[in-house]
């Protein structure tokens, strides 16, 4: 696919900036997110990042944020403890401002899921979602080859739905979630360690682990039933660990076959957020 142009990547730890050419990124920056920093001083550090990579304002820009972007472009962090500075943040008209408008802003997990249905693990998917499992559970949803979004932006973020795993609230604020049970901060609160890196690399806690594979089984069986999807592709930090894909296969497997859609890895990697940010962009703009 050739589309070219500039591409951020703004999670919870660090933003990355990239320029793309013909849909592949061909120089790439980034540094540790500045988690107190209001939108205005986000936006400033995004600047920089460009500018070194040669940016000239009206350029195509895609700009995928972790949090809920509704559609109006304003900016929300669901996970206040992540990013405090941001609240309703229109995140849209600041970029366009700053940059053009061939500027535009999206959620990092939908955006990686149209990077991966377009030129990733979904090609050739007719109904497809992009499920990552990090920090967090988040996903995107394409159907029939079209991203799947809605006024409020809460369209693919899977991890806020019920798990009959799930006791515990997540950051979203409901009880009993997907991510209250799968994600990162759970797996590690779970087993009394720092973060869930320290839980795979430590031993022991395979009932920890395995409990966050059968939500994810779950979820995906769940998702099938209302969704038809016929693939799956699993991202993430905690989907693409050693074994972990291998454990939600086992526990998708005591569903019915026709709950079995084909689940595959991501492969698009750390680049699917930036890739997705600039399809994005480019579509908004046609």
């Amino acid at each position: 696919m050739s589309v070219s142009g500039f591409a951020v990547d703004l999670g919870g730890t660090k933003t990355a900036a990239a320029r793309i050419e013909h849909g592949k990124v061909s120089a790439r920056l980034q540094k540790a997110t500045d988690a107190g920093a209001d939108m205005d001083v986000q936006v400033e550090i995004i600047a920089d990042l460009l500018t070194e990579l040669g940016y000239r304002r009206g350029a195509p820009l895609g700009v995928a944020v972790t949090g809920r972007v509704d559609r109006q472009g304003d900016w929300h962090a669901i996970n206040t403890g992540t990013l405090r500075g941001i609240s309703g943040a229109p995140l849209g008209a600041a970029l366009r401002r700053q940059f053009g408008d061939r500027a535009h802003c999206a959620n990092d997990a939908a955006a990686a899921a149209l990077a991966e249905a377009r030129l990733g693990a979904g090609r050739g998917a007719y109904n497809f979602a992009y499920l990552t499992v990090s920090t967090g559970v988040g996903g995107g949803l394409v159907l029939g080859g079209r991203l799947l979004d809605s006024a409020t932006g809460l369209a693919g973020h899977v991890g806020f739905a019920g798990s009959r795993l799930g006791d515990q609230r997540c950051g979203s604020g409901r009880l009993g979630t997907v991510e209250s049970v799968a994600g990162g901060r759970a797996i590690a609160a779970m087993a009394g360690l720092p973060d869930a890196r320290s839980v795979f690399e430590h031993g022991g806690f395979e009932d920890i682990i395995d409990r966050s594979a059968a939500a994810i089984a779950a979820l995906i069986g769940d998702l099938t039933a209302i969704l038809g999807l016929d693939r799956v592709a699993i991202g993430g930090s905690i989907g693409l660990a050693p074994g972990y894909r291998e454990r939600i296969m086992r526990h998708l497997e005591e569903e019915p076959a026709l709950f079995h859609p084909h689940v595959v890895a991501a492969e698009l990697g750390q680049d699917s957020g930036l890739i997705g940010a600039m399809l994005i962009a480019h579509e908004a703009s046609d």
